[in-house]
């Protein structure tokens, strides 16, 4: 039991324990960046514009990236659509965005 982190137990547990305070909140998963990224140059959009993005600069591939695309567009209530061919990935608002465009 390490003195600092381990929490004591009554009974044997088969996981080790810390301090509920320890634990860590929140989770910046391994798409974090490039999502941040594209959210913000999607903000940015004049209404009809979509971003191309080369496939050849994301750090996954381009199912990984839509999927965490989606999930953190969805959390932050905007609508987006995606597109792809051999090279670039596209990206842009849909009308059903709580978000307005300029």
């Amino acid at each position: 039991m390490d003195k600092k982190k381990d929490v004591p137990t009554s009974k044997r547990v088969p996981f080790a324990s810390i301090f509920q305070v320890d634990v860590p909140k929140g989770r910046d998963g391994k798409h974090k960046v490039i999502i941040t990224q594209i959210l913000s140059d999607i903000s940015q959009l004049i209404k009809g514009s979509a971003l191309k993005i080369p496939l050849a600069q994301l750090p996954d591939t381009k199912e990984n990236i839509r999927s965490a695309l989606s999930r953190a567009a969805r959390h932050q209530s905007i609508a987006l659509a995606t597109s792809s061919d051999e090279d670039f990935l596209y990206v842009w608002k849909t009308d059903e965005s709580d978000s307005p465009t300029s």
